[in-house]
């Protein structure tokens, strides 16, 4: 299995629905539309691909883009190939949800509740979607990058001493 392969795969079977896609580290990489995100890694669980293992689901915060402010990243596994693929999708700040993918992999439920928690993104679906980590009453995200980092009295620190 190479990145040529699996690329082509998919944009044979959803051909409206890749974005773009790239190769950092040589790990393939594929921006699909938010919409098409369920029913794509649905076809790579049960086609001959075998992406039969969910490795993790996350958000990312962009501010400075507002028609992608938000995305959520999927990294997938084929564990007969030891092959990896991770996929993104984005939205704007005003559309903030996206389908749930735990009738797909049960391990997506504490992932997906890890993420609404972090960055407030709902999972259309969800079993269970609430707080796993912060507290029920905190009232924000604490990931999204409209919070300072460091105590606003410190002259010591800054936030572009954490990339920001």
């Amino acid at each position: 299995m190479t990145n040529e392969f699996v690329l082509e795969a998919i944009t044979r079977e959803f051909p409206e629905s890749v974005i773009s896609s790239s190769e950092p580290y040589a790990m393939l990489t594929i921006e699909v539309k938010k919409e098409d995100i369920k029913k794509i890694i649905h076809y790579l669980r049960d086609s001959s691909l075998g992406f039969n293992f969910l490795t993790d689901i996350c958000g990312i915060h962009y501010p400075e883009f507002p028609d992608k402010e938000i995305g959520v990243v999927y990294h997938l596994h084929n564990m007969m190939a030891n092959f990896r693929l991770r996929l993104k999708i984005f939205m704007s700040r005003e559309n903030i949800e996206v389908d749930s993918l735990v009738e797909l992999f049960a391990g997506a439920n504490w992932m997906e509740r890890e993420t609404y928690d972090f960055y407030g993104i709902k999972f259309k679906g969800h079993p269970d979607l609430r707080p796993i980590l912060n507290m029920e009453d905190l009232g924000y995200h604490p990931m999204l990058k409209e919070y300072r980092l460091e105590d606003g009295t410190r002259t010591d620190k800054d936030d572009n001493m954490f990339g920001r």
